[in-house]
C-alpha cells in the first residue's frame, strides 16, 4: 500500500517536472499565461475547493452528528461559487490582476494594498495547513507512521511538488487528480452501499434526526452565522480567483464559475452521504477526520482502496499547491516587487519558489497545532474576511469611500470577530464582523470626503 501511494506522489511530481519546463516568467508560474479556456478553467476551480474538508472533514463531522455538524460542505460552498460567477469573476478578470491586493491597490492605494496583504496570508496559510494535516491523516491510516510523522512527511511532498511546478502545472495535473477523484469517491460509495444491502436498505437506515441542518443547541442567530461563514466568508478567496485571473475570457472566467459550483455540489453529496450512513459501520476511531479514510481501509479491496487513497491526496494536493502559491503571489508581488521594482523576472521566479518553502513551513507548523480539520477550514474562512469581503464589494460596484475607508473595513473587520467571538461571546460573531466593517467603511468614506489626500476612484467595467 505505502509503495503505491509513493509511486502516485512520483508520478504526480513528474508530471510537475514535465509541465514546469514551459514555466518562463512569474505570469506564467502564478497565471499560467492567462490562457485557460472553460473546461480547465472550471476543472481546476472544483478542483482547488473540493480538498481535504469536504472528503473528510465534513464526512467526519457528519458522521458524528449528521448534517448540522457539516453544513459547510457542499452546500454552503458551492453558493459561495455561484455567487462569485456572478458579482465578482468578469469584474475582476477585466483588470488583468495577479493578486485580490492588486486591484486593493488600483482601487485604494499602496497603504490598503499592504494591510490587505497581511489579513489574506494568515488565511491561506491556515486553509493549507488544513489540506497538510489531511494530507498525514491518510498516511498515518494507510502506512505505520504515526500523525505527526505523516504530517511532517506530507508538508515535505507537498512544498516539493509546488515549488517544481506553478499554476500551469497545477491546472494540468487537477485534471487528473479531479478524474482520479470523482472516481475513488463512486467507487467507495458503490461498496459502501453493497456492503449496507443497497441504496433503499441504507437511506431507510438512516435516523430521522441525522438530516436535520439544526443543532438544537443553537440559536437562529447562530444558525444564520454559521451559514454565511462559507458563503460569504471565502466570496474573494485569492485560491480561486488565481484561476478566474488565469482564464483567457471574462465570459469563461463567470462560466466556470458556474460550472465549477455544479461539480462541487455534485461530487460533495458523496462524502455527505457516506457520513450519514456512517454509523451502519463499525468504525473505530481516534478522531472524526479519520472517519472516509478508515472506512475505506474497512470495506474496500486492496485495489480499490488505493485508488481511494489516490483520491484523497489528489484531493488535497491540487488545493495545497495553490493556496501555497497564493502566498507565494502576495509576498513577492505585493511586497517584493514593490519594495525591489528592478529585480529581473527570472530573479522574481526565484524568490517566488523560494518562498513557497518558508509557507509550506509555516503551514506545517499550524497544521500541528489544530485538533481538527473542520475547524481549520472555518477559521479560514472568517479570518479577516469580512473587511476584505466588504471593500472589494465596494470597490468593484461603486465609486463611493477611498483608502481611509477600506484600511477602517479592514482593521475593524479584523478585530470585530475575535472581540465578538471571544470577550463578548455573541452568538453570531461573523456576521457582527461583516456589520462592523460596512459601518467603519461608512464612517471612514466620510473622511475620505473631507480629506484632501484621497485617491482618485476607478471603477470597474464588468
Amino acid at each position: 500500500m505505502a509503495f503505491a501511494l509513493i509511486l502516485y506522489l512520483l508520478f504526480q511530481l513528474g508530471i510537475g517536472v514535465w509541465v514546469s519546463r514551459r514555466i518562463k516568467n512569474t505570469t506564467d508560474y502564478f497565471l499560467a499565461g492567462r490562457g485557460l479556456g472553460l473546461f480547465f478553467a472550471s476543472f481546476s476551480i472544483f478542483a482547488v475547493w473540493f480538498g481535504a474538508e469536504t472528503c473528510m472533514g465534513a464526512a467526519g463531522a457528519i458522521f458524528e452528528v449528521g448534517l448540522s455538524g457539516g453544513r459547510a460542505e457542499p452546500f454552503g460552498y458551492s453558493l459561495c461559487l455561484i455567487l462569485m460567477a456572478l458579482f465578482v469573476a468578469r469584474q475582476l478578470w477585466a483588470k488583468k490582476l495577479v493578486t485580490l491586493a492588486d486591484f486593493f491597490r488600483m482601487r485604494f492605494g499602496t497603504m490598503v494594498e499592504t494591510l490587505a496583504v497581511w489579513i489574506l496570508i494568515p488565511a491561506s496559510l491556515v486553509w493549507a495547513a488544513a489540506q497538510v494535516r489531511a494530507f498525514g491523516q491518510i498516511l498515518s491510516v494507510s502506512t505505520p507512521l504515526s500523525v505527526d510523522l505523516a504530517v511532517l512527511l506530507a508538508a515535505g511532498v507537498i512544498v516539493a511538488y509546488t515549488v517544481l511546478g506553478g499554476l500551469l502545472s497545477d491546472v494540468i495535473t487537477d485534471v487528473v487528480q479531479g478524474s482520479i477523484l470523482c472516481l475513488g469517491l463512486i467507487l467507495l460509495l458503490g461498496f459502501s452501499l453493497w456492503q449496507l444491502g443497497g441504496l433503499e436498505v441504507a437511506w431507510s437506515s438512516i435516523e430521522i434526526e441525522r438530516f436535520s441542518f439544526r443543532d438544537p443547541d443553537e440559536s437562529l442567530l447562530a444558525r444564520m452565522d454559521t451559514w454565511m461563514i462559507p458563503i460569504i466568508g471565502s466570496l474573494v478567496a485569492q485560491e480561486v480567483l488565481s484561476r478566474i485571473f488565469a482564464c483567457r475570457s471574462a465570459s469563461v472566467a463567470r462560466n466556470a464559475g458556474f460550472m465549477a459550483a455544479g461539480l462541487y455540489l455534485s461530487v460533495g453529496l458523496i462524502p455527505v452521504f457516506l457520513g450519514l450512513i456512517g454509523p451502519q459501520f463499525s468504525i473505530q476511531h481516534d478522531h472524526y477526520d479519520q472517519f472516509l479514510p478508515l472506512l475505506a481501509a474497512e470495506i474496500l479491496p486492496p485495489v480499490v482502496y488505493i485508488i481511494f487513497c489516490g483520491a484523497l491526496l489528489s484531493a488535497i494536493l491540487s488545493t495545497v499547491d495553490t493556496t501555497l502559491l497564493v502566498v507565494s503571489a502576495l509576498v513577492s508581488q505585493n511586497f517584493v516587487k514593490v519594495i525591489w521594482s528592478e529585480l529581473s523576472d527570472s530573479k522574481m521566479l526565484l524568490i517566488s519558489r523560494l518562498i513557497v518553502v518558508g509557507s509550506g513551513v509555516l503551514a506545517l507548523i499550524l497544521a500541528y497545532s489544530a485538533e481538527s480539520i473542520y475547524d481549520l477550514v472555518e477559521l479560514s474562512s472568517s479570518l479577516g474576511a469580512a473587511g476584505v469581503l466588504v471593500i472589494t464589494f465596494v470597490g468593484l460596484h461603486s465609486s463611493w469611500g477611498g483608502p481611509r475607508a477600506a484600511i477602517a473595513a479592514l482593521v475593524v473587520g479584523m478585530i470585530s470577530l475575535p472581540i465578538a467571538e471571544f470577550v463578548l461571546e455573541w452568538e453570531a460573531p461573523f456576521l457582527t464582523s461583516i456589520l462592523s466593517a460596512m459601518l467603519a467603511y461608512s464612517l471612514g468614506s466620510l473622511l475620505d470626503r473631507a480629506g484632501s489626500s484621497r485617491v482618485k476612484p476607478t471603477r470597474l467595467k464588468a
